[in-house]
């Protein structure tokens, strides 16, 4: 029989076994489950069909461009292109292999991220918790395993977010987000392809528009004041989310568990399913945040304007398809704002684009 603890001891799981063994199994499986969240960004990014490796000739071109654009950049910013010393290598690669190598280098960020909503907000399993929630069986059993069961949830979340983002991305600063330091700068052939075709876009000229930005990008968030700035802020903006209990079973006491269309819109929410709210330290923290992506993405931009005007035969039309394109963002992007606290919208650049 197992032990489900003294009576009035606290323990939200006492007389739910499997509720009991569910936690003890969470709280000793680590946080992010990341060998599920590369799956599953894997699955989403390629649909779940075979995907083929660019062409070499696409490799060929590619690096023929990204010469191009790395004198360019460097002559028009006075910036370091590489981070390493060496030329920079622009690397064609497939959806699959873009989200499963972004979900790597952005792991500290979701680990830090795990760590907020696992942390103090929450009372773990046989711990008393303070005020309306130690009143309350349901909110405190909703707390305690959520502060375990939310780490799974992320790590699930992390991989549709990533997954999704590999099937639109360019390149690997779509998100302005530093990486780890390499000087292979990833491309996504097949997105840029289509997006060349929805908008008759001349070939090279699309090519060397995302290698412009790409590389413009890699040389802005290399420099180290920038690039410390940028990662103290994300993170701990990240750090400050605070689990709501309270709010996920208000969220769940409404839902329909009969009807698919009830369950879907409680859970298409990030912020419903992870349970958690901007923290006042966090709504503090935004500004700051916000003013700096403003600057880098809106320094980026004013070089495409320079280098672009005299690169490009289609830069004007390339200009409008990338303003529609923001502003036709989809629900990836907004679940990357309330997570990672980046505003990404046409506004922000063009805020940026005012302030250079």
């Amino acid at each position: 029989m197992g032990d489900t603890g003294p009576a009035g001891g606290g323990d939200p799981y006492e007389g739910i076994p499997f509720l009991g063994d569910l936690a003890r199994m969470l709280q000793s499986s680590g946080s992010v489950s990341w060998d599920a969240a590369r799956q599953l960004a894997t699955s989403v990014a390629n649909r779940g069909e075979a995907e083929t490796n660019p062409d070499p000739i696409e490799r060929i071109r590619f690096e023929e461009l990204a010469r191009v654009a790395e004198l360019r950049v460097a002559d028009v910013t006075g910036l370091a292109t590489s981070t390493t010393g060496r030329a920079v290598t622009v690397l064609p690669v497939t959806r699959g292999e873009w989200a499963r190598r972004t979900l790597d280098h952005y792991q500290p960020l979701f680990e830090r991220l795990s760590s907020s909503l696992s942390g103090p907000g929450a009372a773990p399993a046989g711990e008393h918790p303070a005020g309306d929630q130690a009143e309350d069986p349901t909110a405190a059993l909703l707390g305690g395993l959520f502060s375990m069961v939310g780490p799974l949830f992320l790590g699930m979340q992390a991989g549709s977010m990533v997954g999704h983002l590999a099937g639109r991305a360019f390149g690997q600063y779509d998100l302005p987000l530093p990486r780890p330091p390499s000087d292979d700068l990833l491309v996504v052939p097949d997105n840029i392809t289509a997006f060349r075709d929805e908008w008759s876009l001349a070939e090279d000229d699309v090519r060397l528009w995302v290698c412009l930005t790409e590389i413009t990008s890699h040389a802005v968030l290399g420099l180290p004041h920038v690039r410390e700035r940028l990662e103290t802020l994300v993170l701990d903006y990240a750090s400050l989310f605070r689990p709501d209990p309270s709010a996920l079973e208000e969220r769940l006491g409404a839902v329909d568990l009969s009807d698919q269309a009830s369950l879907a819109s409680a859970f298409n929410d990030p912020e419903a399913l992870l349970g958690v709210i901007r923290s006042p330290e966090q709504q503090a923290l935004l500004p700051q945040l916000d003013a700096l992506v403003a600057v880098i993405v809106g320094y980026v931009d004013h070089v495409l304007d320079v280098t672009g005007a005299s690169l490009l035969g289609s830069h004007g039309q390339l200009s409008e398809a990338l303003r529609r394109r923001r502003v036709e963002a989809g629900s990836a992007d907004r679940f990357v704002e309330r997570m990672l606290g980046l505003e990404l919208a046409q506004a922000q650049y063009e805020r940026g684009s005012a302030f250079i």
